[in-house]
């Protein structure tokens, strides 16, 4: 594996990239409100509670997000993937942002365990099979947080 930047984000007009061998990795973009994040790989619990602890700790909750899994996989069971749906929803008690999950038809079986969890929130999500036309969609969106 090689190392690649797991999440770059501007924080009082610095940009930070942390490095690490993880699978998961995000960028923060606050002037423009916009979350990118991309799996590539095995993509596991802990790191996915990471891109969520980062999204609350950088006030990113309510940017629109984009989520391209197009090379990324999971190997969690189901009770990782219940985990991780408890925590998707734990967030919905304040405002969240639009979602695009870009998945190829193969692996739309990941997003299924949390598929409830994500539409349970007051926010648009849509599902694409490639990465342009969610990210025009994204960026046709107002920011409204």
């Amino acid at each position: 594996r090689s190392i690649v930047p797991i999440r770059g984000y501007r924080k009082r007009g610095r940009l930070a990239w942390p490095f690490s061998l993880m699978t998961l990795r995000w960028t923060v973009d606050h002037d423009r409100k916009r979350v990118l994040a991309i799996a590539e790989g095995d993509v596991t619990r802990a790191q996915f509670d990471a891109y969520l602890d980062a999204m609350a700790s950088e006030d990113a909750l309510t940017y629109p997000k984009l989520f391209d899994g197009t090379a990324g996989d999971t190997s969690m069971d189901a009770y990782e993937l219940l985990g991780v749906a408890a925590r998707i929803r734990s967030s919905h008690d304040r405002p969240v942002g639009p979602v695009a999950i870009v998945l190829p038809e193969d692996k739309s079986h990941l997003v299924l365990p949390v598929l409830g969890a994500l539409a349970a929130a007051r926010r648009p999500l849509k599902f694409f099979s490639s990465l342009e036309p969610a990210r025009r969609w994204i960026d046709s969106l107002e920011y409204s947080g």
